[in-house]
């Protein structure tokens, strides 16, 4: 019961500071909006590839492949890639040369002849491919029209209803990528959570220069009542933060927290047990002053390393240290299980940060008890 008291103080005591609704929300919350808007541009990998024009000289040597052909640049008129027609006395190399067009295609009784400018591969590649489409249909339709007299007009109808599009784009990766927002709303989160230790090193150390650690020593509750009371309401405090904030990133902001929050939640609530045991140890080793420059240090080189600030991508040099992270155990894991589905991600996670809050929380117990007062 004294443990739950405690708890709730210290639940209480935090909500009505200013500065943890400051540092642990609103502050979150601006840089996702800032560093989610200017950066957008850095997660965009989608390739624009806008109109693409083609010159056509058609030679009229083949009434079937004209025909063929007329069809075709009519089902691929709203795709982006315009057909025209080469203009009496005009020169198509030169044209092309002068931008005027991006491709040069001419029908003749050879078949269809495409020269590619070769100034944009993605343009060229797109036409080349559904320039070979259509003469794998044409082929089709000749080789029935040649053993079935007759037929030819009912297959090219039916295969223009059955099959509109050239080109079927599928991507290499299908899973799902993480925009600006989104990936500073995980970033943020998993830095919070990390910032827990901050709060956590002012547990004991504010009660010592507040002058109550004296009086809570001397009071019917056991040392370790106070400590577990204490530690509680700090976690408790610290998750209530990171669950605003991923609801509010995700209302307001829109961002994709995937179809597992519960594995989310368990890698951000283990990080925030181990940050709170790390801050709570470092703050019975070190004095108060030296205890917040260290753990304001260590915060900030861990979410830098994490990816908290933008993605590091190819770490080279720094990888080893970068592995050190919590934020970046956090932020990988939460990634996979996000967009690759992979839930099995969290249990290293969950089972590290774990293993350490335990290993931290039980040495600063330990120095708790040997101490005189709190």
């Amino acid at each position: 019961m004294n443990t739950l008291s405690i708890a709730l103080k210290e639940l209480k005591q935090e909500v009505r500071n200013r500065w943890t609704l400051v540092f642990m929300l609103a502050f979150p919350i601006v840089l996702i909006l800032i560093l989610g808007t200017a950066l957008t541009n850095a997660f965009e990998s989608t390739a624009q590839i806008g109109d693409i024009r083609v010159l056509v000289k058609d030679n009229g040597e083949n009434p079937a492949l004209t025909q063929a052909f007329k069809a075709f640049t009519q089902e691929t008129a709203g795709m982006g890639l315009t057909f025209e027609q080469l203009a009496p006395g005009a020169d198509a190399r030169k044209e092309v040369e002068a931008d005027h067009y991006d491709e040069y295609v001419e029908l003749s009784d050879q078949g269809v002849l495409l020269y590619l400018s070769g100034r944009d591969p993605i343009q060229g590649n797109v036409v080349q491919g559904m320039l070979t489409a259509f003469a794998q249909q044409y082929n089709a339709i000749m080789a029935i029209e040649k053993n079935a007299p007759g037929q030819a007009e009912g297959a090219l109808a039916a295969g223009a209803a059955n099959q509109r599009e050239y080109i079927k784009e599928t991507s290499i990766a299908a899973d799902r990528q993480p925009g600006s927002i989104d990936y500073y709303a995980m970033a943020m989160t998993s830095m919070i959570a990390l910032w827990s230790s901050l709060s956590a090193s002012r547990l004991i150390t504010g009660e010592i220069r507040q002058g109550t650690s004296m009086r809570l020593a001397a009071s019917p509750v056991a040392k370790g009542e106070i400590f577990a009371g204490k530690v509680l309401g700090n976690m408790v405090t610290n998750l209530l933060c990171v669950i605003l904030l991923i609801l509010f990133s995700k209302f307001a902001f829109n961002a994709y927290w995937g179809e597992h929050p519960g594995a989310v939640m368990a890698v951000l609530s283990s990080e925030v047990i181990m940050a709170v045991s790390l801050g709570l140890a470092v703050s019975y080793v070190l004095k108060e002053a030296a205890t917040q420059g260290v753990i304001l240090i260590f915060t900030q080189v861990a979410a830098f390393l994490g990816g908290a600030y933008f993605p590091m991508g190819e770490l080279g040099p720094l990888a080893a240290a970068a592995n050190l992270s919590p934020v970046r155990w956090a932020n990988v894991a939460i990634t996979q299980i996000i967009y690759n589905n992979q839930v099995s991600a969290m249990w290293p996670v969950v089972a590290l940060n774990l293993s350490l809050g335990i290993v931290l929380l039980a040495a600063a117990a330990w120095m708790m008890r040997r101490k005189e007062g709190l």
